[in-house]
């Protein structure tokens, strides 16, 4: 006897008291439709329980039930919090079905209520869901139409995924088939695994923008046919709208619209991606220990902020050995080497020695005054502390990491060119580096991320003729897809980790692009400022020259009253740091040079 098929039947008269049965079940109520899979609630009288059986829309040839059957028991027997336990596998009359014991819970079409779900929860039940699907995906098995009826919530709020290879298992063999071809283990059937698992991925994310906006994406229920309409198959745009009764914070708006984005290469392509950023942000919005910025401070404390760079410990462990009354030429060679100059003020910023030395004076922002406070031993131990370059880096990533930490002092220098007169040099140079923290600390620990952020913010041409370019999206919105938080608050993280306090942690903060530069108070809004205007200055030698010339008139006329300078004594400070910062590294490497000779007393003497 054939399942009943609400949208295929024509409508009928009230119910009849006779039961509808598939096999020994006894059909209840259906739970949830799309085009290619169903849910219904039936009565098992074998067991005397309510169950749930999830279905293809349709029965099959029975040429491919045995195929369905035997994918469907090899995803069955994977075991994971988040993937829903399979009761049975079976076929009635060449309709297959995977049975889940009732008593798991609510599936998520149920839970839906009028009101729109918490950020939060919504956020939740998606990153369980991803955690299951990560671990089926790398188990080589997919689901292939994710629906809000194929995720059940237990008790506890927590989220399941049904029926993995429910569709996936007839489209790979039809697929198959329909080519007259058998697809070799070593090509076409991974490409085919990891087509479908990005396919889940995707369906995930239209799913996550249904809960957020309280209404289908392009009004359709069917999260695989909005798939469908999609790039690269369809034309359709899906973005969250603004206009929406709960509001939806920037970080979580990021990571869902770059879910949907309308360029494939700019989506999360594995569910662990997607599942990273959305527990980053639950984190950081529940203000809870935990998130990216508590796996970023256990990196910290097992391998350091960042590595030496090469020769600029040896160089200044050197000197402090055996030029001891030398302590501005150390500050100065300390400063060229990042790692060792934010190693010191870690050290000396913690809260066992503020207390003892510098109790009420505030945090220690100079590396004069630390090199003062611990001594020429304690920077020997502080430089021999650090991880040699490039410390667990790829070739690759060190080539990277290089070239931010020039991007940074290149800024900071030129900080110190803008600064107003009456400010401290090395100050204004520290704060221009404080406020790079949390993209160097990413780029060190966090790599592969590092480079998904690089990717997203680059601008890409349009596909087609008529289409707008696409501009790529900002630094902050691309941290939060990746991240779940911004990059600064990655630093703001660790420097209050090392005794930074609220003062430090503003200045650290850029000022916003899209804020007006107002006359600052305080000098700690003045430093910030300098500092900001050092970092935008910078960022416009990336550019093409075209573009520079006219983003640099922008900084000029944006920092105009604070600086007091125009945009031909700003081009000439620019163009100054980048001969400045060739200097510097030449010196470097004499230093370096210098410092591998044997001498009478060495580092470890």
């Amino acid at each position: 006897m054939a399942v009943p098929d609400p949208v295929s039947s024509p409508a009928a008269p009230a119910p009849s008291p006779a039961l509808r049965r598939f096999g020994r079940f006894e059909m209840r109520r259906l739970l949830g439709r799309s085009a290619r899979s169903m849910v219904w609630l039936v009565h098992d009288p074998r067991s005397a329980q309510e169950a749930m059986l999830v279905l293809p829309r349709q029965a099959l040839p029975a040429s491919q039930v045995g195929h369905w059957l035997a994918s469907a028991r090899r995803a069955a027997r994977l075991r994971h919090p988040h993937l829903a336990p399979v009761a049975e596998v079976g076929e009635f009359e060449h309709w297959p079905y995977l049975a889940y014991e009732r008593r798991l819970g609510v599936t998520l079409a149920e839970r839906l209520t009028p009101e729109v779900e918490a950020c939060v929860d919504a956020a939740s039940w998606c990153a369980d869901a991803l955690d299951g699907l990560a671990f089926a995906h790398e188990a080589g098995a997919a689901h292939g139409d994710l629906q809000l009826h194929s995720l059940v919530l237990d008790d506890h709020g927590h989220a399941m995924v049904m029926g993995l290879e429910i569709v996936a298992a007839v489209q790979d063999e039809s697929a198959d088939v329909a080519s007259g071809r058998t697809l070799s283990v070593d090509t076409g059937e991974l490409r085919a695994q990891r087509d479908r698992a990005q396919r889940d991925v995707l369906a995930l994310g239209v799913l996550l923008h249904h809960l957020l906006a309280g209404r289908a994406a392009l009004d359709e229920s069917d999260a695989a046919a909005v798939v469908e309409r999609l790039p690269p198959r369809g034309r359709e745009i899906v973005r969250l709208p603004f206009s929406i009764p709960r509001p939806v914070p920037d970080a979580l708006r990021a990571i869902v619209n770059r879910a949907t984005d309308r360029q494939p290469r700019q989506r999360y392509l594995v569910a662990r991606t997607l599942s990273r950023a959305l527990r980053g942000w639950i984190e950081a919005e529940s203000r809870h220990d935990g998130g990216a910025h508590a796996l970023l401070l256990e990196r910290v404390r097992q391998i350091g902020a960042l590595p030496a760079t090469p020769g600029g410990a040896a160089r200044a462990a050197r000197l402090a050995l055996l030029e001891r009354e030398r302590t501005d030429e150390l500050a100065e060679i300390v400063l060229r080497d990042l790692a060792l100059s934010f190693e010191l003020l870690r050290v000396v910023n913690t809260a066992q020695v503020r207390g003892t030395q510098v109790s009420g004076n505030g945090p220690v922002l100079t590396v004069r005054r630390a090199i003062a406070m611990l001594g020429l031993d304690g920077v020997r131990r502080a430089a021999n502390a650090l991880r040699p370059w490039p410390g667990p880096l790829s070739p690759a990533g060190a080539r990277e990491l290089e070239a931010q930490i020039d991007r940074s002092r290149r800024a900071a220098r030129l900080a110190q060119a803008l600064r107003p007169a009456g400010y401290d040099a090395e100050v204004v140079f520290l704060v221009a580096l404080l406020q790079d923290l949390g993209r160097l600390l990413v780029q060190y620990h966090f790599p592969d991320e590092a480079a998904q952020i690089r990717r997203l913010v680059q601008p890409q041409a349009a596909r087609e003729p008529g289409e707008r370019d696409d501009p790529g999206m900002s630094e902050q919105q691309a941290a939060y897809a990746v991240l779940g938080c911004d990059i600064e608050s990655m630093g703001g993280a660790v420097a209050r980790h090392w005794g930074m306090d609220d003062a430090v942690l503003h200045m650290m903060r850029r000022l916003p692009l899209a804020a007006p530069v107002r006359q600052p108070d305080r000098d700690d809004d003045v430093l910030r400022a300098v500092a900001s205007a050092a970092h935008e200055a910078v960022d416009t030698l990336a550019l093409p020259p075209r573009q520079a010339q006219a983003a640099l008139e922008r900084v000029a006329q944006r920092y105009a009253r604070l600086l007091g300078m125009g945009l031909r004594d700003l081009h000439a400070a620019v163009q100054a740091s980048v001969h400045e910062d060739g200097a510097v590294d030449a010196a470097d490497a004499l230093c370096g040079d210098a410092a591998t000779r044997p001498a009478a007393a060495g580092v470890g003497a």
